[in-house]
């Protein structure tokens, strides 16, 4: 497996590949990665020539007061994972490699940033809309891969691609979860023996709004309330948000229908901020 830190050696290598009518996939990561990542380069290894694993912890993606310098970083493992997965290079830039002495130039996409995590993110969106840009120009992959544990994310980057007409296909992976149901997250380090078990309150939550429509119940604001007060059991738990979207632009709904409904939770335990949602008809 290659490992290149620099822009100019990916280039050189993707340069390579396209020359022999390879196909590319990308799994964008920010490291410390868990098997939801491996997911992602398992599903991209299946379907492409190349894989390509970036491992970068994207600055401008973190507000002023959020946990940049405390965000997990263990390089070495990643690149035991990504060679033991099949990946053909793993990209490990720094910022000033990514973003250069002068960096006056952002992704913004509109609406679907506004709610959700953005609402308390301002800045996150743009950060991660900039730097997949920059990684899907740097890779010129075929495909890249991102998991549905952040389904606005998934979904932003669907509606960048959509909009400005990128020449890349992007590929949305279930969420791989620890065997008590809570989604696999790199933040899951920060929470102490305590909250960790606290933390499962979010699948179980979860788990309750859809046993309500599996029985049948359509109104949305039923279903939105059945979870809340699932999540209010737990007394570690603060709630950030617990809201049901449509998919495709991320805004309010009242009723399931044919279309595809974004039920997504961002909760506290502790000082951590954990999100996950489910996709239903």
């Amino acid at each position: 497996m290659i490992v290149a830190e620099t822009i100019a050696d990916v280039k050189k290598y993707v340069k390579e590949w396209k020359k022999n009518g390879e196909t590319i996939g990308l799994v964008p990561t920010m490291g410390y990665l868990h098997e939801g990542h491996a997911s992602l380069i398992k599903k991209a290894r299946e379907q492409n020539d190349r894989v390509v694993v970036s491992d970068f912890v994207n600055p401008t993606q973190f507000g002023p007061n959020e946990d940049l310098e405390q965000y997990p970083r263990d390089f070495e493992a990643d690149k035991k994972l990504c060679a033991g997965l099949g990946a053909d290079l793993i990209f490990h830039p720094t910022p000033e490699e990514m973003y250069g002495k002068d960096h006056f130039t952002k992704v913004h996409v509109d609406t679907l940033t506004a709610g959700l995590c953005g609402a308390v993110r301002p800045v996150h969106f743009d950060g991660v809309c900039t730097v997949v840009t920059k990684l899907f120009h740097i890779a010129e992959a075929d495909r890249a891969y991102f998991g549905q544990k952040d389904a606005q994310q998934l979904a932003v980057v669907k509606r960048m691609v959509h909009d400005l007409n990128y020449n890349i296909e992007i590929v949305g992976c279930p969420i791989v979860r620890e065997a008590d149901g809570l989604a696999k997250s790199s933040r899951n380090t920060y929470l102490s023996p305590e909250e960790r078990k606290a933390a499962v309150i979010l699948s179980a939550s979860l788990k309750e709004g859809k046993k309500a429509i599996d029985a049948g119940e359509k109104d949305l604001k039923k279903i939105t309330d059945i979870i809340t007060k699932k999540l209010e059991t737990e007394p570690l738990a603060r709630i950030d948000y617990v809201s049901a979207v449509d998919f495709n632009l991320l805004q309010p709904k009242d009723r399931l229908d044919g279309e595809e409904t974004l039920i997504a939770i961002a909760v506290y335990i502790g000082k951590t901020r954990e999100i996950d949602n489910i996709i239903v008809r």
